[in-house]
């Protein structure tokens, strides 16, 4: 990576530094010794609010759980403390159901592969207490949703029916459906796609060709192999403008391991994500000190990946949740053209393309009979310029 490239990161906030900083050194104390500007006039409340926004306080802990209270009050290690029990008990939790659907997935012969969760915590942290989970995600065929439904409802699970479609255009818009189980406080959601569409991806047959077995469980339980992963984190990543420090974690230590770089860089150029696998790779080397090496440099000097980088740091200097409705309104249109200029040309053309697709706001618009949906193709247009024109006249 060229030497001459740096993040601009003077709007970040200091505690957002400090936590960076920590994240990439082995000990606070000997930070504090050759850094001790880096602890000076810090909000402490605004710290612990910064980790947990940030996904991070369990790595954090178990790198301050030794440091004295001059360099960290001892009520910020206290915190740590607690949430990294807490989050411990959920993963524990999460690695039990998880095991128990692949169980029940195995006996009605439906492949499963887990994405995030449990087994992605064993497999780059070593430690599932290292890394925080809220539910579990797992990919499944499109063919079996119906199958899998069954199964989860039969356990006493409830879907969250919020998907509206027209002319089947679920299938490749959206990417997974969610269940909840209100007992165990569960949130499953399944896949049938890495990323929503109209983006081309491998197809599950060949993620399942490529899969790898977890150690953390008895029974078999399946997760993307490397390089697959790769292309699935930096992918997901990226769509979230990596607006947690988490996921430039998870970079960060899959980078560490042994993977086949040319076979990676081949899948990031086939499915157009050599620009989302470039700019994950900069922020994980510049934010946390891993170095890219001779390998996978082509993916990271180029100077539109860069400036790619650079605008990622804006998510980090606000703070920003786009997980949480209602997304404000400037950092919508941020993201929307960020987005954008992540995708390749095929991408942006495939893009382009599935707006002339009907959306189910048009059958909302004009009310057609089932059997005449496909007018709504040729009514796109003069549907879209109506609501427009109406939200235009009502504001």
């Amino acid at each position: 990576m060229p030497n001459e490239f740096n993040l601009n990161l003077t709007n970040i906030p200091r505690e957002l530094r400090l936590i960076i900083e920590l994240l990439k050194n082995k000990s606070a104390t000997q930070l504090h010794t050759n850094n001790p500007e880096l602890f000076n006039d810090i909000d402490w409340n605004s710290f612990i609010d910064l980790t947990m926004h940030h996904r991070v306080y369990p790595v954090l802990f178990s790198k301050l759980k030794e440091t004295c209270d001059d360099v960290i009050p001892y009520s910020i290690i206290k915190s740590l403390s607690q949430q990294y029990k807490k989050n411990t008990f959920q993963m524990l939790h999460l690695s039990g159901e998880m095991e128990r659907v692949s169980k029940l997935f195995s006996i009605q012969e439906i492949p499963l592969l887990f994405l995030k969760g449990p087994v992605l915590a064993q497999e780059l942290y070593g430690d599932i207490s290292l890394r925080t989970s809220s539910d579990l995600d797992m990919l499944i065929p499109i063919d079996q949703l119906e199958k899998a439904e069954a199964v989860l409802v039969e356990q006493g699970y409830e879907k969250d029916d919020y998907i509206q479609t027209v002319l089947n255009d679920w299938k490749w818009r959206h990417h997974h459906v969610t269940f909840f189980h209100r007992q165990k406080q569960i949130k499953v959601e399944v896949h049938w796609r890495l990323n929503p569409g109209p983006a081309k991806e491998p197809s599950f047959h060949a993620l399942w060709q490529r899969k790898t077995q977890s150690s953390l469980t008895s029974f078999p339980v399946y997760l993307l192999g490397k390089e697959d992963l790769f292309l699935f984190l930096v992918s997901h990543g990226s769509r979230h403008g990596w607006s947690r420090l988490r996921w430039l974690m998870d970079i960060y230590q899959l980078i560490k391991t042994e993977i086949d770089w040319k076979e990676t860089n081949g899948l990031l150029r086939k499915y157009g994500y050599h620009r989302a696998g470039g700019q994950g790779l900069i922020l994980a080397s510049k934010l946390l000190g891993k170095k890219t090496n001779k390998e996978i440099i082509s993916l990271t000097t180029k100077k539109s990946t860069n400036r790619l980088a650079q605008q990622a740091v804006f998510y980090l200097e606000r703070k920003v949740n786009l997980h949480t409705d209602p997304v404000p309104e400037t950092i919508a249109r941020y993201h929307k053209r960020h987005l954008f200029s992540l995708m390749s040309t095929q991408q942006k053309f495939m893009f382009m393309v599935s707006f002339l697709h009907p959306y189910p706001e048009d059958a909302e618009t004009l009310a057609l009979p089932k059997l005449f949906h496909f007018l709504y193709f040729p009514l796109r247009p003069l549907l879209w310029a109506w609501r427009k024109t109406r939200k235009h006249a009502l504001s």
